[in-house]
């Protein structure tokens, strides 16, 4: 059996500790401290979330896709005061699930450009469906976040395990694709 490390990431509340818990085949590791005023210097008490806290260092959870592979989740806190994490956190990733809410995709920008100037990993992006709905096309998200061609966008209701897995697949095949692309070229990873 084969394992891989699959980093979640994005920005503050985009769903990322939610992506792991609906997926996760063991109780999910969380690293949640309460979001307090005396806090609000620092972390955005956004009055349009309902967020009363925030991840502090990272989820944990575990899903087995077949008797070949199971995949580890690391979840990335989305505070600014955490990014300095994130190279930890990526350090032996196969890849990269970016999730983005278009409601604030202005807290999409810093892991998009991150995972594209920082990170030797591959990633690609997928744009959270808060209460099942699709607000923006696709094309008009690429668009803003300005995501180069090769990197896949797609769309998933994060609440839903059934949605988290076709996500983790878009991360895995992307990942494969990369590395088969690779060896063809000779180049070793």
């Amino acid at each position: 059996m084969s394992s891989a490390k699959i980093v979640i990431a994005g920005g503050f509340g985009v769903g990322k500790t939610t992506a792991v818990e609906a997926i996760s085949e063991i109780p999910a590791i969380r690293t949640e401290s309460w979001m307090t005023a005396a806090a609000a210097q620092i972390d955005r008490l956004d009055p349009g979330i309902d967020k009363v806290t925030t991840t502090v260092a990272m989820d944990f959870g575990r899903v087995t896709v077949d008797d070949s592979l199971v995949l580890y989740l690391f979840g990335t806190p989305g505070q600014p005061r955490f990014w300095p994490m994130w190279d930890d956190l990526v350090r032996g990733a196969v890849g990269a699930l970016v999730l983005v809410d278009t409601n604030h995709l202005e807290n999409s920008f810093a892991a998009v450009n991150y995972f594209e100037n920082d990170a030797d990993v591959p990633w690609i992006v997928c744009v959270n469906l808060f209460h099942g709905l699709q607000t923006h096309e696709l094309s008009e998200v690429r668009e803003a976040l300005t995501l180069p061609p090769h990197v896949p966008l797609i769309a998933a209701d994060i609440r839903e395990p059934r949605n988290v897995a076709h996500a983790l697949l878009a991360v895995v095949n992307h990942a494969t694709e990369r590395a088969t692309a690779l060896a063809g070229q000779g180049v070793g990873l």
